[in-house]
């Protein structure tokens, strides 16, 4: 079965109180649904139209996974608390394997 990835990127810096209360929520919810955090920020190298902006690479033991683990009622708490604090561009995709 293919591991289940989040992506995100941020396209402007966070507001940094509420980054600090989306995170309380987040990292447990995340971790709790099986999500291993394989990037957070680093130092990205945009390349063709790409943006070098904050980047977050979340690994699911399967796509399904990572699917309930973004709409798990803990995550949603976690993404109220974000509400307009930052811009994302989220994506759910299915590994290779």
């Amino acid at each position: 079965m293919p591991k289940g990835y989040w992506v995100s990127m941020h396209r402007r810096p966070a507001d940094p109180d509420k980054h600090a209360a989306y995170r309380e929520i987040a990292i447990p919810a995340i971790q709790a649904a099986g999500g291993k955090f394989l990037v957070i920020g680093g130092k990205p190298q945009a390349r063709e139209f790409g943006l070098e902006q904050r980047t977050v690479v979340v690994e699911f033991f399967s796509h399904e996974a990572a699917l309930n683990a973004y709409e798990s009622e803990d995550y949603q708490r976690a993404l109220a608390a974000l509400g307009d604090g930052a811009e994302r561009d989220v994506r759910i995709v299915e590994g290779v394997e």
